[in-house]
């Protein structure tokens, strides 16, 4: 490979590529504005990623057991849906879906250590 070939692009350079889609309409006019797009949206996903996991330990109180933590038949609900809403959406559906995968089994291993953690209601009143 040539040291062109293993260079990072250059973020204010000109797009070097085409779609041939004539209904693509570009978003940006150079990298570095991609960029400064993309660290916006990172920004708002860990945003809403930290609100996802008040809800998720939340739920821990309405489980019984780690089966019910685990909840493999709401797991593919979850799966499910967003694939169907990265559809709608536009977005890669393969793409979603394994993020998904993947928050989901954080997610599940992080509300395990916090049910473990819990004890049942009556023992708490006592």
């Amino acid at each position: 490979m040539s040291e062109q070939e293993t260079r990072e692009p250059d973020p204010h350079g000109p797009a070097l590529r085409r779609f041939v889609d004539p209904a693509y309409v570009p978003l940006c006019d150079s990298l570095a504005e991609v960029r400064e797009r993309i660290d916006a949206l990172d920004v708002q996903i860990v945003k809403l990623l930290a609100e996802r996991g008040r809800c998720v330990r939340d739920a821990a109180r309405f489980k019984r057991d780690a089966f019910q933590v685990s909840a493999p038949q709401r797991q593919q609900q979850v799966f499910d849906k967003v694939r169907r809403l990265a559809e709608q959406e536009g977005a890669y559906p393969e793409v979603v879906e394994a993020c998904y995968r993947a928050m989901v089994a954080g997610f599940i291993a992080r509300e395990q250590q916090d049910h473990a953690q819990m004890v049942p209601v009556a023992q708490a009143d006592a």
